[in-house]
């Protein structure tokens, strides 16, 4: 496998079927029509432009390109040829792309390399009908753009498990520009993160307070006396915690 797919500078695609589960219980043994459809249209799109196909799984592809301007050019096409399908019962079929370009190390099993984890990532930070492809990619394909394609800047995504990606979207012949937010995780505001601070604090002091961190040699009526003033300092603490806590979410 190693020989047959393309080494050095190689921009990955990652696509899949957003809802398919739910696709599959609305159509039942139409289903099976519409994954057929959805694997042609995707394989004659990507072939036809110099396309590999690495892998697939599912309703998933993966495809690796000599090229930044091809692989960009397929997703394009293959998001035309899906949007103008007819599909049974009317319903709509809608994938995600996701395209990053690399050098990846290539081994007996394919492809190694964050890079691969990345252009991974990307595609599942988007939505049905959405193309999303990484700086690296932007910076490759510069002004030539598919005909019909317009691109735009997303801004930096917290993606899992890899640094932040600046990530562009790349909308065709008109097409939607503006999407729900990526599907990637988001930096804690300042109110969230001092809220979580101070329910640490009051958990301490409780786990403080059940422990009954004080010195087995104090006269019993002293310990009793301490526990009391402990409890009550708790209580205040555990209130004064609640109270600002709900005033953080209030004005935030």
């Amino acid at each position: 496998m190693a020989a047959a797919i393309p080494s050095g500078t190689v921009t990955f695609v990652f696509t899949d079927v957003e809802g398919s589960t739910k696709l599959l219980q609305e159509l039942g043994d139409d289903y099976a029509d519409v994954a057929r459809d959805h694997r042609r249209i995707v394989r004659e799109a990507f072939n036809a432009r110099g396309g590999t196909e690495v892998d697939t799984q599912g309703d998933a592809f993966f495809f690796s390109f000599p090229r930044a301007r091809e692989a960009v050019a397929a997703a394009v096409d293959a998001q035309r040829a899906l949007r103008d399908h007819r599909w049974p019962r009317g319903t709509s079929v809608r994938v995600r792309m996701g395209l990053h370009t690399g050098e990846p190390s290539v081994g007996e099993e394919g492809y190694l390399g964050l890079d691969v984890v990345r252009a991974a990532r990307i595609s599942a930070a988007g939505h049905g009908g959405q193309i999303l492809i990484s700086e690296t990619t932007r910076a490759l394909l510069g002004n030539n753009l598919p005909e019909g394609a317009v691109v735009h800047d997303l801004g930096e995504a917290a993606l899992k498990d890899i640094q932040h990606e600046h990530v562009y979207q790349v909308s065709v012949d008109g097409g939607p520009s503006e999407f729900p937010p990526l599907k990637a995780d988001r930096p804690k505001t300042a109110g969230e993160a001092l809220a979580e601070r101070i329910e640490a604090h009051v958990e301490r002091e409780l786990e403080r307070a059940f422990e009954g961190r004080m010195d087995p040699k104090a006269p019993v009526g002293l310990a009793a006396t301490g526990m009391a003033t402990l409890a009550i300092v708790v209580l205040a603490l555990v209130g004064l915690a609640i109270a600002v806590i709900v005033l953080v979410k209030l004005v935030l």
